[in-house]
């Protein structure tokens, strides 16, 4: 089983990327897949060796299939491209496959999954995590973070520190890019810096390992 402070319940499907991406589409253990368009499984190389985790999906995320591709990937891809590191060589993906969503109107405003939705969809992040088995990985976001470390983290008190998950893997926690893109623009441009710092400290230890 992965090292996860939050535990997976139900049993871990073992196949290949391509595999499991197929088997997460046809995935119906909680009502989030009944609104949504596409499952947004993950996307990267096999045999990267760091992942980074969101938190789920959003709106362009839904309607193209693939994380990270609105603005908060705008956002991401500028903060890697400012640390150094090439998209490419990552895999990155959500901790929840669905995009949640309310409707006002024509618009449709992302709403955070509940527990019971981030606990069925925990399986397809552990399937990943195994398949993978990462060295580093860095948590974009407080649902992700607490994935990884429990509900007890706070990523104002604890962001930007390496945690041993286990004899071999590194984590840390960041700022998510949409939650950058959301702040007080008094402190927007800080928390994009650190977000930055956070990544650039994720290519020295893939430099150095």
């Amino acid at each position: 089983m992965p090292p996860f402070a939050k535990p997976t319940k139900a049993p871990v499907p073992r196949a290949s990327l391509r595999a499991l991406r197929a088997q997460a589409a046809q995935c119906r253990a909680c009502p989030l897949w009944r609104e949504a368009t596409a499952t947004v499984f993950g996307e990267g190389p096999a045999r990267a060796r760091a992942m980074l985790i969101g938190e789920q999906p959003g709106d362009e995320e839904d309607r193209s299939g693939r994380p990270f591709v609105g603005p908060a990937g705008r956002l991401l891809d500028r903060a890697l491209a400012d640390a150094g590191l090439d998209r490419k060589t990552l895999y990155l993906t959500n901790a929840v496959k669905h995009f949640k969503f309310q409707r006002r109107g024509k618009r449709r405003m992302h709403d955070r999954a509940n527990a019971h939705e981030q606990e069925a969809c925990r399986i397809w992040l552990a399937a990943e995590w195994l398949r993978l088995k990462p060295r580093w990985a860095l948590a974009l976001g407080a649902m992700a973070a607490q994935t990884l470390f429990g509900a007890a983290f706070r990523l104002s008190r604890e962001r930007g520190r390496w945690i041993a998950l286990d004899a071999r893997t590194r984590a840390m926690a960041s700022w998510h890019p949409s939650a950058i893109l959301r702040s007080p623009s008094s402190v927007r441009e800080q928390r994009y810096c650190e977000l930055v710092a956070d990544l650039r400290r994720l290519a020295q230890a893939l430099d150095e390992d």
